[in-house]
């Protein structure tokens, strides 16, 4: 049954076999893991909110820096380029869920922030897709996901010894 089911519906574990390091299997689990949830959520953000979600995780971006960033900043956190973070902020500004301001000191640069509207807005976004993740991490019970959170917390904090200084957030 999961081997038709995986014929079925390809993803990251696909051709994964018990032959594999058990690490690389975990790593790609991990993988379809959160591509999966990302696929779901990236469907009812639009569906429901007309939104993508690199737009999302922008205005959940400037929700937790109520006196804005700067465009550099944002770039930096959403781990994009510049000129995506250039694309986005204008389309944000042209619906009025964000706005550009200058920074006095440096002519240079803007600040971007969420607009009362804006902040209205994320902030319903934000409930309904909290309320999703919750949905999808249903069929894990409470102890579950919390034994899940502390062992996945035991591999981050594994992966980060074991990186070069100044590796990864």
């Amino acid at each position: 049954m999961a081997t038709a089911l995986a014929r079925a519906r390809p993803d990251h574990e696909t051709r994964v076999t018990g032959a594999h390091h058990e690490a690389l299997r975990l790593w790609l689990r991990l993988i379809t893991c959160t591509t999966l949830i990302e696929r779901a959520v990236r469907r009812r953000l639009r569906d429901r909110f007309s939104i993508t979600l690199a737009r999302f995780d922008l205005l959940a971006q400037l929700e937790r820096a109520p006196s804005g960033l700067r465009m550099g900043e944002l770039s930096r956190r959403l781990m994009v380029t510049n000129g995506n973070v250039t694309g986005l902020v204008a389309q944000l500004c042209a619906e009025g869920m964000v706005e550009r301001l200058p920074v006095p000191a440096d002519r240079r640069a803007h600040v971007v922030r969420l607009t009362a509207d804006g902040r209205r807005a994320f902030g319903a976004m934000a409930a309904e897709h909290e309320r999703w993740i919750v949905e999808l991490a249903g069929g894990l019970e409470g102890p579950e996901r919390r034994r899940l959170y502390a062992l996945l917390g035991e591999l981050k904090a594994s992966v980060r010894a074991r990186e070069p200084r100044g590796g990864g957030r």
